[in-house]
């Protein structure tokens, strides 16, 4: 009977034997070449899916992830939309952990915090674009409605920006009566109304235009005043103000 070997395993440490030289994973030449174009040319370079593997290496060291950033892409339509999904979407994608769910959801409160950060630096009617990067980093991709306030001093400087409500796709319930309690418990002087249409359509409905009147109604014998309310989705944004609604 023949004698069966069982192959050595080698001490930790050791290295493999003259012509027995071991290689890397075929994918780690790809990511380091990633790497090398992110840091070279910024992030227009990279496609949705290529910027997607970027953040997907550190929760998934050891897997090729290019198939599964691809999928996500897939399924979610662009990289902006795959950041914003919520967690419970997310596990519907095989092979996506709760470690790469968490560096996902980061990256997207990293977004938020950043655009965040450049309205507290300056006044906010002064920096309109900013407001305007700021909604729609926070709300553009969201799946559901949500109505935001940003609440203002006399000087025009946020003084806190808070989600008065979430909705189903379609709709989100808000009270201008609570509107304004809200803002004269921070002691606001002005307010800046943002809310999303997750059809991507940023165009004003009738109910928009009413529930904006209504709060500005309710606010001004307080003399509060609403300088704006801002509608975005994944194709751009409206002005209530800029189209002449207030």
């Amino acid at each position: 009977m023949s004698e069966t070997r069982v192959p050595r395993r080698r001490p930790a440490g050791e290295k493999p034997a003259d012509g027995l030289r071991e290689e890397a994973p075929h994918f780690h030449g790809h990511r380091q070449r990633l790497r090398d174009r992110f840091l070279e040319a910024g992030e227009a370079a990279l496609a949705d899916y290529e910027l997607l593997e970027l953040v997907l290496y550190r929760a998934i060291p050891r897997r090729d992830v290019k198939p599964l950033a691809k999928a996500l892409i897939a399924r979610f339509g662009s990289f902006s939309e795959v950041a914003a999904a919520r967690p419970e979407r997310l596990r519907e994608i095989d092979g996506l952990g709760e470690a790469a769910i968490c560096e996902i959801k980061l990256m997207e409160a990293s977004a938020r915090r950043l655009a965040r950060g450049a309205l507290q630096k300056r006044t906010v009617l002064g920096s309109f674009m900013d407001v305007i990067d700021y909604c729609r980093t926070a709300m553009a991709y969201a799946e559901r409605e949500e109505f935001r306030i940003l609440f203002l001093d006399k000087r025009n400087a946020l003084i806190a920006d808070e989600v008065q409500g979430v909705g189903t796709v379609d709709h989100t319930p808000v009270y201008p009566r609570e509107v304004v309690r809200r803002a004269l418990e921070l002691g606001s002087s002005a307010l800046i109304l943002a809310h999303n249409h997750p059809s991507g359509d940023p165009t004003p409905s009738t109910a928009d235009i009413r529930m904006t009147l209504d709060i500005i109604a309710i606010a001004q014998p307080f003399g509060i005043a609403v300088h704006d309310h801002l509608i975005v989705g994944r194709n751009g944004h409206s002005s209530l103000k800029g189209l002449k609604f207030i």
